[in-house]
C-alpha cells in the first residue's frame, strides 16, 4: 500500500510571498470594487466585464468566451449581464456564426460609460499599485504575474 508523500510544505520565504500574493489579491479587489461603486455604481466585477468587451473586436463577445477572461462563472456572469442589460449597456444576442452560442455585445451607452469611468478607475490603479514601483518593478511584476496566470490555466484540480 502506498503512503501519502509528505507534502512539500513552502520555506518562510515563499510562504511569504504566497500570503503576499493572496493578501494583494483580496485588498486590491476590495478597494477598487469600492472606488467604482462610489465613482460610478457598478461593481469591479461589471467595469472588468463591460472594459472587456470595449477592448473587443466590434466590442463583441461570446459568453462562454467572457465568462473565462473574467475569471466568473456563466450563471454569474448572466446575472451580471442581465444587470447591464437593464442599464442599457450590453445587449445579447445569438451568435451569428453559430447560433448555439449567445454573445454580449457593448452598447453605445455602455461604451460611453467604460470612457467615462476609466479615468477615475486607472487613477485608483495607479495610486494603489504602478506609482509605488519603479518602471523594473513594473515590468518584473508583469513577467511575474504572467507566469502565475500560465499556472492558474494549466491548473485543473479544483
Amino acid at each position: 500500500m502506498n503512503e501519502p508523500s509528505e507534502p512539500r510544505w513552502l520555506d518562510e520565504e515563499e510562504l511569504d510571498a504566497f500570503s503576499s500574493l493572496m493578501y494583494v489579491n483580496l485588498q486590491l479587489i476590495n478597494k477598487l470594487d469600492r472606488q467604482l461603486r462610489k465613482d460610478a455604481g457598478m461593481s469591479f466585477y461589471d467595469y472588468t466585464v463591460m472594459s472587456r468587451l470595449s477592448e473587443a473586436p466590434e466590442h463583441t463577445m461570446r459568453m462562454s468566451a467572457l465568462g473565462h477572461i473574467t475569471g466568473g462563472s456563466l450563471s454569474r456572469l448572466s446575472q451580471v449581464v442581465t444587470r447591464l442589460e437593464k442599464n442599457g449597456w450590453v445587449r445579447r444576442e445569438p451568435d451569428p456564426s453559430d447560433g448555439r452560442f449567445t454573445v454580449a455585445i457593448l452598447t453605445e451607452a455602455g461604451w460611453d460609460t467604460v470612457v467615462a469611468t476609466a479615468p477615475g478607475h486607472v487613477e485608483a490603479a495607479r495610486r494603489i499599485v504602478i506609482d509605488r514601483l519603479t518602471r523594473a518593478q513594473v515590468r518584473q511584476l508583469g513577467q511575474a504575474m504572467h507566469r502565475i496566470a500560465i499556472g492558474v490555466e494549466e491548473e485543473d484540480c479544483c
